[in-house]
């Protein structure tokens, strides 16, 4: 036999099992349980201070609150499917515990106003565990950056090797992705730092509430303006699910060059055994599987966005059923990004970077063009002209199957009369590195100066969360 509802006063008769079922929340919502009682002890103290229940009655359903989360933390606590969500299953309790007077606590408020509230909690927190984990990749990647200072790899572009890099510099353009990420993750909270208590199911209430209270209490910065608004805002969620899609796009990223480069082609660096695994088949293979599934996650965390919004597309205001489909996906992306930003962290730490490999490779695919042209440039040739030159330069190579470190004066000649024996120089990766110290260059000077700025940025990181 089904329980009595919370809203049962109004029906002839109870739901039927798949309609509990259907309906239910439970599964899902009870991860949410400290934040609710957190939000009950807070919303009874209030009752009390208003003079809408009694002290002593605000202190009974203090104590059972702490019973029931004591329960909850032992295990010994009972989620029932038709009590329907996390509120009414601790509710229940609560009455069982101490009687009539825990049904008191709901007084001035709805589940409305309640879930809503649990939810911008649990966003908050959220927010700043996902900042603290990006921060230790951030770290990671200085580290790593600050290492490897002397590492000249192939910089690429459409997948093609371009132009000499720094490997720091390269690993650096990570940091400054996931900063731009904790910026965001950022400013997402000061959205979801807004109580919602209050609005009750939409209309607000006839009783002498303190909503500020319950607010600062509960660690809010602000409170709602509109009560219609505060119960049917689902914005945060979705920023929150949008900050969370690029944290796992800029992963993939990094997932897909660490699955390149760790291939025999690339060679680049050797992954941990911890982050790897073999072939039931091929005794030879080492598949990079944690970077592989980092990559493939992206997806689920972008279907969770969608997934979200999707549903808030067309909802009339205030409260709809619908929104209760809002917490897996979250649930969802916030665990998928917080694993993918643990294991990747693992994998960067502990990676093998292979300086002869990178180096080697900047030997082949004409890397050092550009410096050609730019010597020609500095003599007074126009650039296109001496992009034309060295471009007709390296078609001969390719004919002759020469590399640039190959060619010698004679062969720079007669592409362009203005090269010199000096031209030589511009044929040596660590140089053109060197040589390149503008604001957003690759030399190990311009590196560095990246690496202490993002070395002053984690250690001033906190000040970001609040």
């Amino acid at each position: 036999m089904s329980a009595p509802k919370a809203w049962g006063g109004r029906f002839g008769e109870s739901a039927g099992r798949l309609v509990e079922e259907f309906t239910s929340s439970i599964s899902f919502d009870k991860r949410l349980w400290r934040y609710d009682i957190l939000g009950s002890i807070a919303h009874a103290r209030m009752l009390a201070n208003t003079g809408i229940i009694a002290e002593e009655e605000a202190a009974a359903i203090i104590e059972g609150l702490k019973t029931v989360w004591n329960e909850i933390e032992e295990g010994k606590f009972e989620f029932r499917t038709e009590y329907e969500d996390i509120h009414l299953n601790i509710e229940r309790r609560l009455i069982e515990l101490i009687g009539p007077v825990g049904g008191k606590l709901h007084a001035a408020r709805s589940r409305n106003d309640q879930v809503s509230l649990d939810v911008h909690m649990f966003v908050k927190d959220e927010i700043d565990e996902v900042i603290g984990l990006i921060r230790d990749l951030q770290a990671t990647i200085v580290s790593l950056a600050s290492s490897h200072m002397g590492v000249v790899m192939p910089g690429f572009t459409h997948t093609q090797r371009a132009q000499p890099v720094l490997f720091s510099n390269h690993m650096m353009a990570y940091f400054w992705m996931f900063q731009r990420d904790i910026e965001r993750l950022s400013d997402c909270r000061k959205r979801a730092d807004r109580s919602p208590l209050g609005a009750c199911a939409l209309a607000g209430t006839t009783f002498p509430i303190d909503p500020k209270q319950t607010a600062e209490e509960l660690g809010f910065a602000h409170i709602y303006e509109n009560g219609i608004d505060a119960v049917s805002d689902r914005d945060y969620i979705m920023e929150f699910l949008f900050a969370l899609t690029l944290v796992a796009v800029h992963l993939s990223r990094l997932a897909g060059e660490i699955v390149l480069w760790s291939s025999v082609e690339f060679g680049f660096i050797e992954l941990d055994d911890a982050v790897a695994t073999g072939s039931s088949i091929m005794p030879q293979k080492k598949n990079p599987d944690v970077a592989e599934l980092v990559r493939g996650k992206t997806g689920r965390v972008l279907g969770d966005l969608v997934n979200v919004i999707t549903m808030m597309k067309g909802l009339p205001l205030a409260y709809n059923s619908d929104m209760q489909e809002d917490k897996e996906p979250l649930f969802d992306a916030v665990d998928t990004v917080k694993k993918c930003l643990g294991a990747i962290q693992l994998t960067v730490s502990t990676m093998k970077v292979k300086k002869e490999a990178m180096e080697r490779a900047c030997e082949q695919g004409f890397l050092l063009a550009t410096e050609l042209a730019d010597y020609l440039t500095r003599k007074g040739v126009p650039f296109r002209e001496a992009h034309r030159a060295v471009g007709s330069l390296v078609k001969q190579c390719i004919e002759s199957g020469k590399e640039l470190r190959d060619v010698t004066v004679d062969d720079l000649r007669s592409a362009n009369p203005e090269f010199g024996e000096d031209a030589l120089l511009c044929l040596d990766p660590s140089r053109a590195v060197k040589l390149r110290t503008g604001r957003l260059g690759t030399s190990p000077e311009v590196v560095r100066a990246q690496i202490e700025e993002a070395r002053r940025l984690l250690a001033g990181q906190d000040n970001l969360t609040h």
